[in-house]
């Protein structure tokens, strides 16, 4: 069966679709998804064939191991590559993809009956064998997956015949089919699986083979990786659905906005993700190409490293929070287009509640905070970012507010990997990033960011290790009912007022600059991009 989101969820998603957001984020995130179901809107009855479509990137994947990234730039890649059982469509509402049908047979049992047609890129069998083989490894310490909180849950998987798979799970947890849409559930093949761990016992870095040689089932094939420059995907034309009208796609690295901007306007990109909401009014009025928003369901954040004084104190956090006026950061370098966030979760995810306690702006307050604290005087330090324009800009104003704290700041600009790798290290005071809550539910939003569990890669890379909100959280994802869930997740987002690990920027809007030559293209609230059903007019 098709198990569908609350209706609270559809209502309040379809609220946000009436409301214009910010254009932020167009940012490599965090805490990606991809989805590859081939429902795109646009696309012409008789789409044309052939071409290949050149997408501008901000950033180089990470890796292309499902299991070995937890990053945009990564899944927006390995989106047409790998597939999921199920995946989620615009309304992120769950599809049948390498599944056919899902139900919950126990409590704490989810069984999957697979498609009997699929095989993968090197002619192997999909079937259930394969799912286990692909989960398994997501679980396998030794491999250590960014992505192993979507799966921690998961006891067993069964293998009840070829095309029927069953997820024994510690506890009843509710959002498991959506988890299971994730890009982390990407299945690769058997082989190249096997291969991978064979590589390791060599010495190889887990997923350093499957990268390399990622094979899956997806309408478009792995066919080269200049590293730092472009990946190019090629058409599969032995796809179990409805082949891709693209003979190939290549998404190159263009590090500089204005440099992507031009690409697109001499057409030597089809595509370019992000694009700045500084350059919106340049390409709005340029013929032959658009811009394409998309509202999301990411957050904007600095954060802070809570094991690194000053900032292991409540009160300094409190303080930084409530010393920063965010309309600066909106207006003035979102082009006044945004909504301010209160807390990690955006007004589509199920389990946000409007009314949560926030940190208002309070100069004066966070100066006698700041003076409880004993830095009365301020201190000095650091904030990180990756190179995103407005990421940049937004740290460059934080810095300027902070000094009528007397807190000094040097603004820290990195490649994205390096910028991750560092960032999961703890090597930084505060940092900015973001993160989109994929699966649509509160689970994803704030067990991976706050949990003491998920330190680091995974996505706490504010260190944070609280004993009473790690119980809170985990009672909330093995909470059967649902009221009872919902109170527990209201009861999270007032603690993480009190605990304050880091300062809510803005919920998102997506921009992309786009050719008018481009046919079918449509882009998830999660930020990924759908290819399937795109076509050039050419």
């Amino acid at each position: 069966m098709k198990l569908s989101k609350k209706s609270l969820l559809l209502l309040i998603f379809g609220l946000l679709l009436s409301v214009v957001l910010v254009a932020c984020a167009s940012e490599p995130d965090e805490g990606d998804n991809s989805d590859s179901d081939g429902d795109g809107e646009g696309t012409s009855e008789e789409a044309a064939e052939g071409g290949e479509l050149i997408i501008a990137n901000q950033s180089d994947p990470v890796s292309m191991d499902p299991a070995g990234s937890n990053d945009t730039p990564s899944s927006n890649v390995q989106a047409n590559v790998f597939e999921t059982l199920v995946t989620l469509d615009g309304d992120m509402e769950l599809q049948p993809l390498l599944a056919t049908e899902w139900e919950q047979v126990e409590d704490n049992v989810w069984e999957f009956t697979l498609r009997d047609d699929v095989t993968f890129h090197d002619g192997s069998e999909f079937n259930a064998e394969v799912v286990k083989a692909n989960i398994d490894r997501i679980l396998d310490p030794d491999v250590a997956s960014p992505r192993l909180f979507l799966y921690e849950m998961v006891e067993e998987v069964e293998v009840v015949d070829d095309y029927t798979v069953r997820f024994v799970t510690e506890y009843p947890f509710a959002p498991f089919p959506a988890h299971i849409a994730h890009n982390g559930g990407g299945m690769a093949s058997l082989e190249v699986i096997e291969a991978d761990y064979e590589a390791m016992e060599d010495g190889e870095d887990p997923g350093s083979y499957i990268s390399q040689n990622p094979i899956g089932t997806g309408f478009f094939k792995f066919d080269s990786w200049d590293t730092g420059d472009q990946i190019r995907l090629v058409k599969n034309e032995d796809y179990w659905g409805e082949p891709a009208h693209l003979d190939s796609v290549v998404f190159k690295e263009v590090s500089e906005a204005n440099t992507r901007v031009a690409e697109l306007e001499t057409g030597t990109s089809h595509i370019i993700d992000p694009l700045g909401p500084s350059n919106m009014a340049q390409v709005e009025n340029s013929e032959g190409i658009h811009v394409a928003p998309q509202e999301s369901v990411s957050v904007s954040y600095i954060g802070f490293n809570v094991e690194k004084e000053p900032f292991d104190d409540p009160d300094v956090r409190k303080a930084i929070n409530m010393a920063i006026d965010k309309s600066q950061i909106i207006d003035g370098i979102y082009e006044g287009v945004g909504i301010p966030a209160v807390g990690p979760l955006a007004p589509a995810v199920y389990g946000y509640d409007e009314n949560a306690p926030g940190l208002e702006y309070d100069l004066e307050e966070a100066k006698q905070l700041l003076a409880d604290a004993g830095y009365e005087d301020g201190f000095s330090t650091t904030i990180w970012t990756n190179d995103t324009q407005e990421r940049v800009d937004a740290a460059t104003n934080v810095q300027a507010q902070l000094q009528e704290l007397n807190i000094d700041v040097d603004v820290e600009v990195m490649e994205w990997g390096t910028y991750l790798e560092r960032t999961a290290q703890g090597d930084h005071d505060m940092f900015v990033l973001g993160w989109s809550t994929v699966t649509g539910d509160a689970d994803y939003g704030l067990y991976p960011l706050f949990h003491s569990d998920n330190i680091g890669d995974p996505g706490n890379r504010s260190f944070l290790q609280d004993e009473e909100l790690d119980e809170m959280l985990e009672a909330a994802r093995r909470e059967g009912d649902e009221e009872a869930r919902l109170q527990l997740y209201s009861d999270i987002q007032a603690e993480l007022s009190e605990l304050a690990p880091m300062l809510y920027l803005h919920h998102q809007e997506f921009l992309l600059g786009v050719s008018d030559d481009v046919e079918g293209l449509t882009q998830l609230p999660t930020g990924i991009l759908q290819l399937h059903d795109v076509s050039l007019n050419q």
